[in-house]
């Protein structure tokens, strides 16, 4: 092929048709696959389910990934020798060159064949923390959440968020992570986790009525919940050998050199823990105050004190 007087090596009108045809191809390709979001998004828009439209919007990648490369390879490669030829020097150079995105990619299937995690589970992944909104061939995006505060005083980025919402950051996180370190989700099998409330009070407090206020404020705000969470765990007893528990709100004590130590355990949603915790600590507080029960502090006992002199200059 020659261009203005200069010729192009490894260029010849056979390659220059392919060249054209390849670029229109993935035009096309493209366009259909924009065309398949937006009448997928127009069909899913009244169904309101995230799980529904991410598995859609994957099924259109996946097929149009697919497509383009079938075509591209129908279109370079019409002679199997030059195929596997081919083939077999691009496996060479992606297995050097594309380690890392290889990895993310089988960590993309991996995700997907063996239910890791979806749309809209609550994860920790790559040591970030929160809501799954998104997830591609190569990453994974996250709604971060906050942190506890002996982990947000060291995370880096810093952490302004000490509970379990929202911090407003999106960070995307590579899919090979999967293979490097544990995956924590909150809401594949068993959409509930088990909180506690602990409280000092003084060993001469009546412990019996600050145990059964503990026990009132959990029934009263889980009550529900403990009806759905046994039938969830009703369901993972039949999938996994798991022993059976007992999900109603339980008291425990513990002995400390100052008080008496009562933690109140209970099950909860996998959101808005925060506010309900938040609305159990006031009406603990407002039965504990109705029943004169105070809350603990350190206390210390003086033995001694050190000789002490005054002195008047007059």
């Amino acid at each position: 092929m020659e261009l203005f007087g200069i010729r192009f090596v490894g260029i010849n009108a056979e390659n220059g048709q392919k060249l054209l045809l390849t670029i229109a191809l993935i035009v096309i390709i493209l366009l259909l696959r924009r065309v398949a979001h937006i009448i997928a998004r127009k069909w899913l828009h009244r169904r309101q389910n995230e799980r529904l439209q991410f598995w859609v919007r994957q099924i259109i990648n996946l097929v149009a990934a697919l497509i383009l490369l079938v075509s591209l390879v129908s279109i370079w490669f019409d002679d199997p020798a030059r195929i596997a030829t081919a083939l077999g020097l691009v496996t060479a150079g992606l297995a050097f060159a594309l380690q890392r995105v290889i990895t993310a990619l089988a960590g993309y299937f991996v995700i997907l064949r063996g239910k890791t995690f979806n749309v809209g589970d609550r994860i920790t992944m790559g040591g970030v923390r929160g809501d799954v909104i998104a997830l591609d061939f190569i990453q994974t995006t996250i709604m971060e959440m906050g942190q506890p505060a002996s982990i947000a005083e060291s995370a880096d980025p810093a952490m302004w968020v000490k509970s379990r919402q929202f911090t407003g950051r999106i960070v995307t996180v590579t899919n090979d992570k999967i293979f490097d370190e544990a995956v924590y989700n909150y809401t594949r099998d068993f959409p509930y986790l088990w909180e506690e409330i602990s409280l000092p009070i003084p060993y001469s407090a009546d412990r019996d009525r600050s145990e059964q206020i503990l026990l009132e404020c959990a029934d009263r705000y889980t009550i529900k919940i403990n009806e759905m969470s046994q039938e969830a765990w009703n369901r993972m007893r039949y999938w996994y050998s798991i022993q059976l528990i007992d999900l109603d709100p339980k008291v425990y004590y513990r002995l400390t050199d100052n008080w008496l130590e009562l933690t109140v355990r209970f099950v909860v949603r996998e959101h808005a823990i925060r506010d309900l915790k938040d609305a159990m600590s006031r009406d603990i507080l407002k039965l504990f105050d109705a029943a004169g029960i105070g809350l603990a502090s350190a206390t210390f006992d003086i033995v001694g004190f050190p000789e002490v002199r005054l002195r008047n200059n007059r």
